[in-house]
């Protein structure tokens, strides 16, 4: 069976705010974090909202030089480590026996873009040394080792929207077969820019909705695509024993994890959910759980009508018609909008926090009911419940699907 695996920190970096206090406070009390994108002008864009880390100041957490060579993706990755690594009572380890597993779905992007026009305009001789170092997408991994002196396993898994989720449970797998003592998981997204805004609305992926009050509207029958966002979340995985050794606040018990692909198209859902219920039975099977145990699914839930209604149906498949309606089925993502390689990070924060505090998040902007979408959706208003078994769906491109089981702690 392996240890039992706890959370003793989590560090959220969104648009509804930074830190657990201000970040749960800003999910349970409907916090709209989407409003006009403010980093650069979208007047001559199809799509104008973000979900944006308002105020995020990072020399808060790095110093000078540390900002100018960097991505703003590891600006963010590094604040929510430090968040995690307090929150968690910077636990004392040895550095071979700490790592890291931390996801992005895109990296640094901007360096990217940003260094080829430098090309255009001022030839190769202009482009940054510290271009490469800055884009690639293991870069917040990287630094997050070197902020800790952490001398263990350390990679970064890339799978879309997926990642965050994948992160957690890669990091969980690792410490629950006792290969570390603590690992710090998490993920970061940093692409709202003007090409990758046009590019997602070239795609119909976006919402076209210019009122920030009703764009992002998981399972509404009025959703018409999600909302671009940017932030970063980590986690402090210990195993139970050793965190309740050192007298850890533990926030809950990663249970089990699960993985899969639809195998069906690159960015378009399987419609009937087939894969991505084979990752929730499989993250079900992996925590000696069945199907009667959910009582909370933190969707994936992004406000497109392809996502929502497969989601839906791979819930019903998964878990049963009948259980699945008696389930509470909430999207974070009505609030933050979509964080792409954070999210399943961010939304794995939600669910224990759920469990810790007997909350649940609400689905804001819900309004419309949609026959392909019938669960209880927890619509605009939270809810206080006893949640002891909750489980976290993140899907993501590539038909990349992951799931993150999570138990109430004891």
């Amino acid at each position: 069976m392996g240890e039992r695996v706890v959370v003793t920190g989590i560090g959220p970096v969104t648009p509804v705010g930074t830190g657990v206090d201000e970040f749960w406070t800003g999910l349970t009390s409907g916090r709209n974090g989407i409003g006009r994108i403010e980093r650069f002008d979208p007047s001559d864009l199809p799509v104008t909202l973000s979900g944006d880390v308002r105020d995020f100041d990072p020399s808060r957490w790095m110093e000078p030089k540390e900002i100018r060579r960097t991505a703003r993706f590891t600006h963010y990755a590094i604040a929510s480590a430090k968040l995690a690594w307090e929150d968690a009572g910077s636990p004392e380890v040895l550095s071979e026996r700490a790592g890291i597993v931390y996801a992005t779905g895109i990296g640094g992007i901007e360096w990217l873009l940003n260094q080829h026009s430098t090309m255009l305009e001022k030839g190769p001789g202009r482009v940054s040394p510290f271009m490469v170092p800055a884009l690639m997408a293991n870069a917040a991994a990287g630094h997050i080792a070197m902020v800790f002196g952490f001398t263990g396993p350390n990679f970064c898994t890339v799978s879309a929207c997926a990642s965050g989720a994948h992160a957690v449970g890669e990091g969980y797998r690792m410490v629950r077969d006792g290969q570390i003592d603590v690992c710090l998981v998490g993920g970061s997204e940093a692409a709202t820019l003007p090409r990758t805004v046009a590019a997602f609305a070239q795609m119909t992926a976006l919402t076209k909705n210019p009122d920030p009050e009703t764009a992002s509207r998981p399972f509404d029958a009025e959703r018409d695509g999600f909302v671009i966002s940017e932030g970063a979340c980590a986690l402090i995985l210990e195993p139970e024993n050793r965190a309740k050794a050192r007298g850890a606040r533990i926030y809950a018990e990663v249970a089990g994890y699960g993985a899969s692909d639809d195998a069906f198209h690159i960015t378009a859902p399987d419609p009937k959910g087939t894969g991505a219920a084979i990752a929730i039975r499989r993250a079900l099977e992996d925590a000696g759980e069945d199907a009667s145990a959910v009582q909370y699914v933190n969707a994936h839930g992004t406000s497109t009508q392809l996502n929502d209604a497969g989601e839906t149906a791979a819930i019903k498949a998964a878990l049963g018609d009948e259980h699945a309606h008696r389930v509470a089925v909430s999207s974070t993502k009505s609030m933050t909008g979509h964080m792409l390689g954070a999210a399943g990070a961010v939304e794995a924060a939600a669910s224990i926090l759920t469990m810790h505090t007997s909350t649940i998040p609400p689905t804001i902007h819900y309004e419309t009911p949609d026959a392909d979408c019938d669960l209880d959706y927890v619509p605009n208003v939270k809810r206080e419940a006893d949640v002891r078994f909750a489980i976290s769906n993140s899907f993501g491109f590539g038909g990349q699907n992951a799931v993150v089981a999570f138990r109430k702690a004891s």
